[in-house]
């Protein structure tokens, strides 16, 4: 190559002036950072430390995935039985006692998203049986809607739901939850004495307090022992005639395709029901547990975060010891041409690449056991021959664990943040370094 002004070749200098400058993060810096870890140390390496915050981030990534997984899984466990058993939304208002309260059921049930429509009664009431007496809810509902509780519905027998409503002002057998037969000791077939503290109204007034015995036609499971304790399903038919409301309902009970967008069918559903409805939704009826899952959720991801925020300090020492180490390299580097921004992208890249990796094998760390949970639990318990999740209690084969996509993403980069703001300070003071007063010392 020739110089065009004079033909003749350029001088070694103008060669130099010419040549473009390697850009931030060039291949040099990397390759110098990632030679630096691995570097043993009696060659001035950190390789020791550098396994030691890598494997910090990678547990307490792994932890604060797995943690979080496990409390979404219990979450969504518990809000789907809560709504399995109670409803997605609620109408109440005149509706309850129209003339065309029947043309007004159809006309929500035709309402899109809608999946079910069932008015309901709903009153305190005293239960007696074997000695023993204890107080919660009677429950009407028609025979037809008892299949919109789910879990309740899928854990009775065929005989169970076959006599359900049947008989005279639908018969008098009625459903128990499974820790009020055991409560009690009651089975299929037993008495059970219902007191109502209002009676029914008659012509003289009303009566006062009224009990009546029925028979335990089936025992349900909900999944949740609080609500098995505390309700009684009777058909609707015979609870509006035990409880003095015959012709009346308490509130029209509806289940929605998609809960968490109740807020977007409320208008649709108020006028289908008339004018003078008030609907509401479950997260009105169900706001203290729903406010409370909200508020731990949040508390454990501080909590857990700081975990990961101590594991990346470990980050500091290992390049300060690094730095430590290297300030030969770094006062040879910097009379040969180096910057000081170089020296310290070498140095927060080192720190860099220890939290890129940890938090990437916490990920498949956490996300393996995640998957994997139940295998792993069953092997333990295997193991250990001890029962770790009590299924009788919980209602579950195994520890529940749902892998939210949102959880994954900003533990990765609140991890990946972390490690990097924990590489500025020792990486700042390494392009500090005078390389004279460096050199003079080594």
């Amino acid at each position: 190559m020739t110089d065009k002004a004079t033909g003749s070749a350029p001088s070694p200098a103008a060669a130099a002036m010419a040549a473009k400058p390697a850009g931030p993060f060039s291949a040099w810096e990397i390759g110098l950072a990632l030679r630096y870890l691995r570097a043993k140390r009696k060659e001035g390496g950190v390789a020791l430390i550098a396994i030691i915050s890598f494997v910090g981030i990678m547990l307490a990534v792994a932890v604060l995935i797995s943690v979080m997984s496990i409390m979404s899984g219990f979450r969504g466990t518990l809000m789907d039985r809560i709504l399995s058993f109670n409803g997605h939304m609620y109408v109440q208002g005149p509706v309850l006692w129209a003339e065309d309260r029947d043309a007004a059921i159809e006309r929500i049930g035709n309402v899109p998203g809608v999946v079910s429509v069932a008015p309901l009664t709903e009153n305190p009431a005293m239960f007696r049986a074997m000695g023993q007496a204890t107080g919660g809810v009677v429950r009407g509902v028609r025979p037809e809607d008892l299949s919109g509780f789910p879990y309740a519905y899928e854990s009775l027998s065929e005989e169970a739901r076959a006599s359900f409503g049947k008989g005279e002002w639908g018969g008098d057998n009625i459903l128990i939850g499974k820790t009020l037969a055991e409560q009690m000791g009651l089975r299929v077939g037993d008495p059970i004495s219902l007191y109502s503290p209002t009676g029914a109204d008659s012509a003289f007034g009303n009566l006062g307090g009224l009990e009546k015995t029925y028979i335990v036609g089936g025992i349900y499971t909900s999944g949740a022992a609080d609500y098995d304790r505390a309700f009684v399903f009777m058909p609707l038919e015979q609870a509006q005639l035990f409880f003095g409301k015959e012709g009346v309902v308490d509130v029209i009970e509806l289940k929605v395709a998609e809960p968490d967008k109740v807020e977007t069918m409320i208008g649709a559903v108020a006028r289908a029901a008339g004018q003078g409805a008030v609907v509401s939704d479950w997260r009105n009826r169900q706001a203290a547990i729903w406010g409370a899952l909200k508020v731990e959720r949040v508390a454990m991801s501080i909590i857990l975060g700081m975990v990961v925020a101590i594991a990346a300090m470990n980050i500091i020492s290992g390049i300060v010891m690094l730095v430590k180490n290297k300030t030969r390299d770094i006062a040879i580097l910097r009379t040969i041409g180096a910057s000081q921004s170089s020296i310290l992208r070498i140095f927060f890249v080192s720190g860099a690449a220890i939290g890129i990796g940890g938090t990437i094998a916490g990920l498949v760390l956490g996300l393996l056991f995640c998957l994997n949970i139940g295998a792993i639990q069953h092997f333990l318990e295997a193991l250990l021959g001890v029962q770790l999740f009590n299924a009788d209690v919980y209602m579950l084969d195994s520890i529940p664990a749902d892998v939210d996509p949102w959880d994954v993403t900003w533990v990765a980069v609140f991890s990946f943040l972390m490690s990097c703001l924990a590489s500025l300070p020792p990486s700042w003071n390494a392009s500090r370094i005078d390389p004279v007063e460096a050199l003079r010392f080594e």
